[in-house]
């Protein structure tokens, strides 16, 4: 993959860092499945996910979360370090776990996942304090630079953001941590420096309708006041929409051997793509491949 010209530029990704515990079968398998396959526990959740891609195009990753200080917190902390993403401002605590996810997935797509970041919501603002207390930014000094939101953050602390002064300046990119949480995103549909990431199904509960494309649903978010929308749609066209219009890209034909992470990858794949000076076509299309790497299994998790 190219690498940005500014290698040393700073992306903040906020939100969940965790353990992605994946169970995996090469057949399709539905409700009460029991089958052969292969079970993983990897650093993952969709703040870290986004900050290892970032990290992978020669960026700077740093997180901003909430990180136990139980034994499987000391080992995740150290497995970012190896993957070369900062923790340096992550919130510790003595008394929340840390979180983790769980994910059954089959040769038909994801089966079944449950994500478990009560910690993250339990830490609520205190995982924003370097942004405005210092050193990262305050409300008189607002960071501006790259911001990756995640929505596993709960609803009051997602509006809080919206309209604190410490991140007036950044350019926030904003992504639900699944479909059953992109509810939590409506405060960034009316915000003039946000960019919403979401699938087909993500873009249709922010509008409470259905869609049939992305390009339809891209088009939706925006006459819904959204800045700018990308919406993906699996392997069917994926489509970039702002108030100059929608356009719209197909994902390259892979063999699917992993979901988790793609919508992460495809983010920050097209975060990178711009800081490096591609237009919008250029970074669509550089996003789409890079996710279609991922999923095919040719990048590591």
């Amino acid at each position: 993959m190219d690498q940005p010209t500014d290698k040393k530029q700073q992306i903040l990704c906020i939100g969940s860092v965790l353990w992605d515990v994946v169970g995996r079968a090469t057949i399709a398998m539905r409700a009460g499945s029991d089958v052969p396959g292969r079970i993983e526990r990897i650093p993952g959740g969709v703040a870290l996910n986004i900050a290892m891609a970032l990290g992978r195009f020669g960026l700077n990753p740093s997180a901003l979360t909430a990180i136990g200080r139980d034994p499987e917190g000391e080992e995740l902390m150290a497995a970012c370090g190896r993957l070369g993403v900062s923790t340096e401002h992550a919130y510790r605590s003595d008394d929340l776990p840390t979180d983790q996810y769980m994910a059954i997935e089959g040769a038909n797509g994801l089966i079944a996942a449950i994500a478990d970041a009560h910690s993250l919501e339990a830490a609520g603002p205190r995982i924003l304090t370097p942004l405005i207390e210092g050193p990262l930014g305050t409300r008189e000094a607002p960071f501006d630079g790259l911001i990756a939101l995640d929505g596993n953050l709960t609803h009051a602390l997602l509006e809080e953001i919206a309209t604190d002064a410490a991140f007036a300046k950044a350019d926030l990119r904003v992504a639900p941590a699944s479909p059953g949480k992109a509810e939590r995103l409506t405060p960034f549909l009316r915000h003039s420096r946000a960019v919403l990431y979401v699938n087909l199904e993500e873009a249709g509960l922010l509008c409470q309708r259905t869609f049939e494309t992305s390009a339809e649903a891209a088009e939706a978010l925006v006459a819904r006041g959204a800045k700018r929308a990308l919406v993906t749609n699996g392997a069917k066209p994926c489509s970039d929409g702002t108030a100059n219009g929608v356009i719209t890209a197909c994902p390259p034909e892979v063999l699917v051997t992993r979901i988790t992470g793609a919508g992460d990858t495809f983010m920050a794949a097209h975060m990178a793509a711009e800081l490096s000076g591609m237009d919008r076509e250029a970074a669509l299309e550089r996003a789409l491949h890079a996710a279609a790497i991922y999923v095919s299994g040719e990048l590591p998790a």
